[in-house]
């Protein structure tokens, strides 16, 4: 059979675009990544590398239904251009391996540096950092760099979501914006989280406010290419910018550290999506109360899972459809508030449909092939007593805080017919 006779899709990635991917269909693999590393006109070190390969019995109905899937997801509605994170590009893996029309994958890319050879397009995985002799701080340059790694929140969407929380909570707190939340000499050139706090410093009560702009990269604020740490302190106080010597402005930078677990009560920020899992980790190890947004599907991701799990995290109020691009353009992308603190009345109640077993409508329940229960449409069995799975939208909506537990600190990952579906997590009422 001829490499003409087959049809694959793919998922490729240029290697200083790490914030967005492509994935596309093609009959013949190899000269497909030819033709991305020919056009694009750019220097020899930013090449294209296949992520994942699959083949597929019908290519054009498989790309429909992706783009259908994950149209939030993808940059302009008319290219194959999509946001890339290491959870979503599980996301993306995952729906693909799971469709009626996946016949085998033929290359998928691991964390581990290890020999694949299935295509002959493909030497090897991608090298771990180690291997390349960087750092993890270096990646994010990197991603600055090629100006798409972070997606800035509306000053809109920041208002609506904290407005719901008791005053008190900021009451005489050192509140910190971390993640590149610059403070310009006007507002147009100021984080909208910066701004939030700037604007309602009096009536919030605030102590102190920290704000650091990152310096590496794209400036989307105006601010120069120095980090820089700016401070409030008293609503009476214009405030300050500090630039300590080799200071990055990272969030993971040993003076933001510092800064974090030795002064701060509140984080308040959008952390960049390529690195939401190392941001998280940094949070929820201090101790500190938070309220960040993130993307919705990290809740399907063993990481967050376990947080959860623990009650060290839980969905906020709302959800975030738009944000501004480093353009200062809005893209439509989906996105989720989340916290540590208590959540009083949520309004996302209301979607839980929470009724016996027998009365669900039978399309919306089926058993995958350990007999384990899946419910959809947010629908959940009251006298179900064994563990059942669900989607991410129940869990938004706050079931967790209903009577009902998370008992895996994993995502479930249904086989119906021997078919994988989606991830799911696994909750079950508590006695």
């Amino acid at each position: 059979m001829k490499i003409t006779d087959h049809q694959y899709i793919y998922i490729v990635q240029a290697s200083k675009e790490t914030s967005f991917c492509k994935i596309g269909i093609t009959k013949d693999l190899e000269e497909r990544l030819k033709t991305y590393n020919n056009r694009t006109g750019k220097s020899k070190d930013n090449i294209y590398q296949y992520l994942f390969a699959c083949e597929v019995e019908d290519m054009t109905h498989v790309e429909n239904d992706i783009k259908k899937e994950f149209s939030r997801l993808r940059e302009v509605k008319n290219k194959e251009v999509y946001f890339y994170n290491s959870d979503l590009f599980e996301d993306y893996v995952n729906f693909i391996k799971s469709h009626k029309l996946f016949i085998k994958e033929i290359f998928v890319k691991k964390d581990e540096p290890k020999q694949i050879t299935k295509i002959k397009i493909v030497k090897k995985t991608t090298p771990t950092l180690e291997d390349r002799g960087i750092t993890p701080i270096d990646v994010m340059h990197k991603a600055k760099k090629a100006k798409n790694d972070e997606f800035y929140t509306r000053y809109e969407d920041i208002e609506k979501e904290l407005t719901i929380y008791d005053k008190e909570i900021w009451k005489d707190k050192v509140v910190f914006c971390n993640c590149d939340d610059a403070v310009g000499d006007d507002e147009r050139n100021t984080s909208a989280f910066s701004l939030y706090f700037l604007r309602n410093f009096k009536e919030l009560e605030l102590q102190k406010l920290i704000c650091t702009h990152y310096g590496g990269g794209l400036d989307i604020f105006n601010q120069g290419g120095k980090g820089y740490i700016f401070t409030k302190k008293g609503y009476k106080e214009i405030g300050k910018k500090e630039y300590p010597k080799g200071f990055t402005g990272s969030f993971d930078d040993p003076i933001s550290l510092k800064i974090l677990n030795e002064e701060a009560d509140i984080v308040c920020t959008n952390p960049p999506f390529s690195r939401s899992r190392d941001f998280w980790k940094i949070i929820i190890k201090s101790g500190k109360k938070f309220l960040i947004l993130s993307n919705h599907s990290i809740l399907m991701n063993k990481t967050y899972i376990l947080y959860l799990m623990k009650e060290q995290a839980r969905p906020g109020y709302n959800r975030v459809d738009w944000f501004l691009n480093p353009k200062k353009v809005e893209v439509d992308a989906p996105g989720y508030w989340f916290t540590n603190f208590p959540i009083k009345d949520r309004p996302r109640y209301n979607n839980l449909k929470i009724i016996p077993l027998k009365e669900i409508p039978e399309k919306y329940i089926k058993y995958d092939d350990t007999k384990i229960l899946l419910v959809d449409n947010n629908y959940i069995p009251n006298d179900y007593k064994k563990p059942f799975a669900v989607s991410v939208y129940p869990i938004l909506s706050g079931i967790l805080e209903k009577g009902y537990k998370i008992i895996q600190d994993i995502e479930h990952y249904p086989y119906i017919n021997g078919k994988k579906k989606f991830a799911r997590v696994l909750i079950q009422k508590e006695v």
